[in-house]
């Protein structure tokens, strides 16, 4: 089904900022004033036509009149509405989408809001993080962590200016010799005087790196994989020569606590890593040459598959954009642990995602990658691959950490990618109805519904006995 766009509210504040008004506008692209006026009131979607002569009379790309954020929003507004906490409140999906639409910064309050109310509510139960908390704190850890994956989520994960500069960086370190932990090393060494080096935990300490700026040197365990560690040289780096532009970057993000400004920052520094070690243009160029294949782009780049899985999230530049992919790692007892989505796909926020998605079946089956062809309650169909990670190791008493990530992209992009090889794209079997979780989550016939969804009655039958025990009635 063709997704339908609207996009007034863009195109107000384009035509503002030409200083045009909506009749200039509308003789512009060759359609009536009143037909401009619906368009902006968002009682007309946008056609291909239109779309691309808004694009040439405003000179913007046509990337500028996706409504992704305001589903994003809808979506985002729904679950945070869902929350038991609010009761069975009677709202529509598409009163949900017209808040997205008309009033996206009211909608935005409304999930600040909530934000703070989770915020009050940990502190209520956990009397210790309250009485250690100062006025004013952000919260728990956890509630700086969504924070800052709301921001990212929000930004579409990409971020240009820390982009561009580690793709300038790795410009310049191209030529040196060596794998990319070694010209990583040098340039360290070069340009900081910084020596690095490689030690085994005699203790079995579970770190990655240590940087001590006094003495100059950065030290690595020596028992994790030269991708990891390439990763937190890159990581050092961005600390080092970018901490003002990442500074920058959360300044303007204005968060709501120091917590989150702090995490923000290591995660900017994460994503400069990954931009570093995978520059914009080329990874971009070798994903599409190479349909996607994260083994084979892992060994060209030297890095590990979910750092291609994640880079691959972030390929969101203007004018040179990447397929649209999800990406997101859960743990065995099904934490989302990390999330992050340029496509219309939305994951729980909070709880687990949906049980019968293949990212939980991959850890029965860690060797393997699972292909899936997914469709979410909005009939939208994604090409869902799965693939089961250890981390750790290197010695006998290492902790070893167990993940699962998955990735994807909407069906009809999935002949860019060697996993729908497997499948026919054209005429999907079995298609895998999944949802984002079951409170939120309208699929009556679901054999592995853990609750039912938090905007609908149940009702019970003694004299019949399904596999889940109620029927879902009328909201």
């Amino acid at each position: 089904m063709k997704r339908k766009i609207f996009a007034g509210r863009a195109i107000r504040e384009l035509r503002e900022v030409k200083g045009l008004t909506q009749s200039d506008l509308a003789k512009r692209i060759g359609v009536s004033p009143s037909y401009m006026s619906q368009i902006e009131a968002n009682q007309r979607s946008l056609s291909g036509t239109v779309i691309v002569e808004l694009a040439r009379v405003l000179r913007v790309d046509v990337a500028a009149f996706s409504n992704d954020d305001g589903v994003r929003l809808a979506a985002t507004l729904r679950e945070v509405l869902g929350d038991p906490a609010l009761g069975s409140l009677d709202i529509t999906l598409q009163e949900l989408k017209n808040a997205s639409l008309h009033a996206p910064k009211l909608a935005r309050a409304l999930i600040d809001l909530h934000r703070l109310y989770r915020r009050a509510e940990e502190k209520y139960r956990s009397l210790d993080d309250a009485l250690r908390a100062s006025e004013g704190n952000a919260g728990s850890h956890q509630s700086a962590f969504e924070e800052v994956r709301d921001f990212f989520h929000f930004i579409g994960n990409y971020v240009d200016s820390l982009d561009r500069s580690a793709e300038a960086l790795a410009a310049r370190i191209a030529n040196s010799s060596g794998d990319a932990l070694s010209r990583l090393a040098h340039y360290l060494e070069a340009n900081y005087g910084i020596l690095v080096s490689r030690h085994f935990p005699a203790d079995g300490r579970p770190f990655v790196s240590t940087l001590d700026r006094s003495r100059g040197t950065l030290l690595l365990n020596d028992t994790l994989p030269s991708p990891t560690l390439a990763f937190a040289v890159a990581r050092h780096l961005a600390t080092l020569s970018f901490s003002d532009e990442i500074n920058v970057i959360v300044d303007a993000a204005s968060f709501g606590g120091s917590d989150a400004g702090a995490v923000c920052v290591a995660t900017l520094a994460n994503y400069f890593a990954g931009a570093l070690l995978m520059p914009y243009r080329q990874f971009a160029e070798e994903a599409r040459r190479m349909r996607h294949d994260v083994e084979r782009l892992a060994a060209q780049f030297g890095v590990s598959i979910e750092q291609v899985c994640h880079r691959l999230s972030t390929l969101q530049r203007p004018g040179n954009e990447g397929v649209p992919m999800y990406f997101l790692r859960v743990d065995r007892a099904g934490n989302i642990t990390k999330r992050h989505s340029a496509t219309r796909l939305q994951f729980a926020r909070y709880g687990g995602a949906c049980p019968i998605w293949n990212i939980h079946e991959a850890f029965e089956t860690p060797e393997r990658f699972l292909v899936q062809v997914a469709e979410m309650p909005d009939g939208d169909q994604y090409l869902s691959i799965a693939h089961a990670v250890t981390k750790g190791g290197g010695r006998f008493d290492s902790a070893r950490l167990r993940y699962a990530i998955g990735f994807g992209c909407e069906l009809a992009y999935a002949d860019e990618f060697v996993y729908s090889d497997i499948i026919d794209t054209r005429k999907p079997s079995p298609v895998v109805k999944i949802g984002v979780s079951c409170r939120l989550c309208d699929r009556a016939d679901c054999h592995q519904r853990a609750m039912p969804p938090f905007d609908r009655r149940v009702t019970i039958d003694p004299d019949l006995r399904n596999i889940v025990p109620y029927q879902l009635g009328q909201r």
